[in-house]
């Protein structure tokens, strides 16, 4: 496969994977102001703001809820509008329902945008969003063989979301420490916490309504079963970048299953125990690792040499 091919559709996954967490981070947000206190509001979108990657800084009367919301939009907008163009560049390459499912949710956001709804109704506008995402990740496995280039958008989606997670996890037990007593509204903030990863109800199915935030972590981080923990979405990285290894037939290309290998290791054989007495430090090395394997795909399947490319 071309570089460039490889390269727009990795990066077309992730802009599409990250408009899709941000729509739900916020939307959940939102959702969650009817059952907060005024002192906790501006704590709250502070966190919203970091989860999403925002590093400010912020000025002494600034609005964090106005402050999170811009940044909520323009990277929804923006992640959809970058998705679509690294899609257009390789047309060819993917099916025409999923060109024309991401080219109508591009037009769609642009039309409610110009419509007034992200001020008037900014749930109904997330819930575009999410639905239509949603429509284009099924009609992507529905209609595209499950090739190469399919394999590419699968570790673009999974990267994206185990660094999201890890950095949602940091941010969440950074503010609220594991093994304090809770309050009403910790409470809350930790289902808003499963709510952000659609793991509410999955998490209720495993451990039911005992919430506690060390099986919040555990579910989220370890859980194999569910599409956002972190440790799923580490598998289906290297099962993809294993497939990868395998169509590329390189001698060099081994090493980035490998990095992968060893963030799905971790996450397998890691006890929760130890987990739990460094959780800042595995979340920081999560979102490291994730980072360690983004580079080593661009150097060896994005910007490799000649000589590289021409290795027998």
């Amino acid at each position: 496969m071309l570089s460039r091919v490889a390269d727009s559709l990795y990066w077309m996954s992730r802009y599409l994977e990250r408009a899709e967490h941000t729509a739900r981070v916020l939307g959940t947000q939102l959702n969650l102001m009817l059952e907060q206190g005024p002192k906790s509001s501006d704590r709250r979108w502070l966190r919203v703001l970091a989860s999403l990657g925002h590093t400010g800084p912020f000025a002494d009367d600034s609005d964090p809820f106005a402050l999170a919301q811009a940044h909520a939009l323009r990277q929804i907008t923006g992640g959809i509008g970058f998705a679509r163009e690294n899609a257009r560049q390789v047309r060819e390459q993917i099916s025409s329902e999923m060109w024309e499912q991401l080219n109508r949710l591009f037009h769609e956001v642009k039309r409610l945008e110009s419509a007034g709804l992200w001020k008037s109704q900014p749930l109904d506008f997330l819930a575009v969003i999410l639905e239509s995402s949603h429509l284009v990740q099924g009609v992507t496995d529905s209609t595209m063989n499950h090739g190469e280039g399919w394999q590419f958008i699968q570790v673009g989606r999974f990267i994206e979301r185990a660094a999201a997670i890890a950095r949602l996890l940091d941010i969440y037990f950074h503010e609220f420490p594991a093994g304090q007593p809770m309050d009403s509204g910790e409470h809350m903030e930790w289902i808003g916490l499963l709510r952000s990863c659609t793991a509410f109800e999955a998490y209720c199915k495993v451990y039911t309504a005992d919430l506690r935030p060390e099986r919040v972590a555990e579910f989220l981080l370890l859980n194999s079963e569910f599409p956002h923990s972190v440790r799923f979405a580490a598998d289906r990285m290297q099962n993809s970048l294993e497939a990868i290894n395998q169509a590329a037939a390189s001698r060099r290309s081994p090493r980035v299953a490998k990095i992968a290998g060893r963030l799905s290791a971790g996450l397998m054989f890691t006890p929760l125990e130890e987990v739990v007495v460094g959780l800042a430090e595995f979340f920081a090395d999560i979102q490291q690792q994730c980072a360690r394997i983004h580079v080593a795909i661009h150097e060896v399947y994005i910007t490799y040499s000649i000589e590289a490319a021409i290795e027998v």
